[in-house]
């Protein structure tokens, strides 16, 4: 079922070909959804013990999608039975000074994950070929450059043993005009709203052929990207979970070998 939404690499890519509200995931039963996504979490739970434990394998797991698309939500859900052992968060934002005067990986390479982590990426290095790209901040040769590095940048991951999952996060520009509502509708809610939300909103064409070109040029077998219907929080969650322990099932983890002098032993 995962093939379906699995960007094919170099073909010309056209999101209008994936509803966002589609729900191949999840049903129209609440309850047995909740369930699922229990069960995937003590599965994920128990999966990422025996990852950290084995300290060989690295997991990375990009989240990438328009504002309000639910990266944050996605990982509160996806996450929430999960031991923070072996667990790391990485943000990526405006680039520092710091940043600015390095090459646009620099920054990234510091934040992969480590021999038996599973690190989240909410957002990350793609926001250069995005952005970057829709504002012309760099053009197209630049950015077609910037794809076969980041490819590349992906191989030199998986040779040593980092397993990459890709999400586009695919919600539709009405949904995001409801989740941007709300956010000003609900004084609570106002610390997640920032009227550049609004700005960027309005490059809405411009971001979608972004992302048409930049998952068509990176979805390589080392690092496939995923299309994820999103306008349905509940299937997102599910679908990204789903995803996750497959793929970490896939990898066939063991727990290290005994320890020989410790049979036996009696504790005094």
């Amino acid at each position: 079922m995962f093939e379906k939404f699995r960007v094919p690499l170099g073909k010309k890519l056209d999101l209008s070909d994936y509803d966002p509200a589609e729900k191949p995931f999840s049903g129209d039963n609440k309850d047995d959804d909740k369930t699922r996504m229990a069960e995937l979490a003590f599965k994920l739970d128990e999966l990422q013990t025996i990852l950290h434990a084995n300290s060989r394998h690295r997991v990375l797991l990009v989240l990438q999608g328009m504002d309000t698309s639910g990266k944050d939500g996605t990982i509160r859900a996806v996450f929430q039975n999960v031991d923070p052992l072996g667990i790391r968060v990485a943000n990526f934002k405006a680039p520092t000074p710091m940043e600015i005067a390095r090459d646009f990986l620099w920054r990234v390479h510091a934040a992969v994950p480590a021999a038996g982590e599973l690190v989240i990426f909410n957002r990350s290095h793609y926001e250069d070929v995005l952005i970057t790209r829709v504002h012309d901040w760099i053009d197209a040769d630049e950015c077609k450059r910037r794809y076969t590095h980041i490819n590349n940048f992906e191989r030199l991951l998986a040779d040593n043993h980092t397993h990459i999952i890709k999400c586009f996060l695919h919600i539709s520009a009405e949904e995001q005009r409801k989740r941007l509502q709300e956010r000003i509708d609900d004084p609570n809610k106002h610390w997640k709203f920032d009227l550049n939300d609004i700005k960027e909103r309005s490059f809405w064409p411009q971001y979608t052929k972004a992302y048409e070109a930049a998952l068509s040029a990176t979805s390589t077998e080392d690092a496939p990207w995923y299309i994820v219907p999103s306008d349905s929080k509940r299937h997102r969650n599910l679908m990204v979970a789903e995803l996750l322990v497959q793929a970490l099932t896939d990898l066939k983890l063991s727990y290290p070998p005994a320890r020989p002098e410790l049979m036996g032993m009696k504790v005094e």
